[in-house]
């Protein structure tokens, strides 16, 4: 049944969560200027693991031993993986793959039973092979303070890797945790986002943060030799605002191809959706957060698309001036009428856009692979000589 007031109550949800959004800011802002707290610096994050492990000596590029702790949802095994395998042997745990509880409430069937069974692997392999680093993406929703504070009892380095602070720090709060990185990110020794705002977050709850934004793979993330038939696309979810920005470019002569969950197109698969990139002239982005109200984060497709020889035309938020030069790397836009126009002005001037397009490549390929942002966290952490 259609619901008129639908895109009415989506608005007022997106204000709502805007402005408790902000008041969680605020709260973390006073009580990290109240504690008289500062955003450690590279040398305060090499001195501090310096003395809490006085014992660590470095190792050359690919001797590390690595546990990894994540889930392959749809982008993680193409990206952090190779990556890390750059600098040694890889010992992963994947909850999924080690409780598939095929029609089940996960997290109520056997969350308990995988804490235990995450501590008592990687147990077993400390005894076997003491490794050189744990790297976790995990939250609050799926693992426990306890099974942290187990962990961190190995006396290894932890590495806490979060990409979803900007709303997403705390989250739902269920029996007094949360289900982001609040509750447990003081029992890594680094915590890595990819939120600028939510440096002062960490501090405050006792962490040691480093902000790095996400990056790309350009082993797979590569220009393909493709003719360019399509003018405008778009890969991602269908949310927000998004509908109805792609309705109004078709109701001024722009046509978009669309794909990714709750499209028509339906999704694509890792290598469609990098040639979807070599095929297209323009590249669309949306730079908000669902269900959010004018909040921003940067996005892995602002990495992925420009190193895979596409051009990137974007929303306009802060964070894009720290990673690209705009307008000679990257295109943004601020608002429906911006787009149209610079829709148009990039179709009109093809030299002007494949002067842009392969400024980009270069700049993504030379500043923003996993394995540079890896060989920066790893450096800090004095594990490479």
């Amino acid at each position: 049944m259609n619901d008129p007031l639908k895109p009415y109550r989506r608005r007022f949800r997106a204000w709502k969560n805007r402005i408790l959004l902000q008041l969680e800011l605020r709260r973390y802002e006073t009580a990290f200027r109240s504690r008289g707290l500062a955003i450690p610096s590279d040398s305060d994050i090499r001195g501090t693991l310096r003395d809490r492990f006085p014992q660590l000596r470095g190792k050359p590029k690919g001797r590390l031993s690595i546990i990894a702790i994540y889930h392959h949802y749809n982008w993680e095994d193409h990206s952090l993986k190779p990556a890390l395998e750059k600098f040694g042997k890889v010992r992963r745990y994947d909850w999924f793959e080690a409780f598939n509880h095929q029609g089940q409430d996960w997290l109520a069937s056997v969350k308990a039973e995988m804490n235990r069974d995450l501590l008592g692997r990687v147990g077993r392999w400390v005894a076997e092979e003491r490794p050189d680093v744990i790297f976790s993406y995990l939250t609050g929703e799926l693992v426990s303070p306890e099974t942290l504070k187990a962990l961190r009892a190995f006396g290894i380095p932890m590495i806490h890797f979060c990409l979803n602070d900007k709303e997403g720090f705390i989250g739902k709060v269920k029996d007094g945790l949360a289900f982001g990185s609040r509750d447990i990110c003081r029992y890594f020794d680094m915590a890595w986002t990819s939120t600028g705002d939510a440096l002062k977050k960490y501090c405050v709850e006792g962490a040691l943060p480093i902000y790095l934004p996400e990056a790309a793979n350009p082993e797979i993330h590569k220009p393909w030799d493709l003719e360019k038939t399509i003018d405008v696309s778009f890969v991602g979810q269908s949310y927000g605002n998004r509908p109805e920005i792609i309705r109004r470019l078709g109701e001024a002569g722009i046509r978009a191809e669309v794909f990714g969950y709750g499209w028509p197109g339906g999704s694509l698969t890792t290598e469609e959706m990098v040639r979807l990139y070599s095929r297209s002239r323009i590249n669309l982005g949306f730079g908000g957060v669902e269900a959010h109200e004018q909040t921003y984060c940067l996005k892995g497709r602002d990495f992925e698309i420009p190193m895979s020889g596409g051009l990137y035309l974007t929303e306009y938020h802060p964070e894009l001036e720290t990673v690209y030069d705009l307008g000679r790397e990257i295109v943004t836009y601020r608002g429906l009428g911006d787009l149209v126009s610079k829709i148009q002005h990039l179709l009109s001037h093809p030299d002007e856009a494949e002067t842009i397009r392969q400024a980009g490549f270069r700049r993504a390929r030379r500043d923003h692979t996993w394995e540079m942002r890896f060989e920066r966290v790893f450096g800090l952490m004095n594990l490479l000589s």
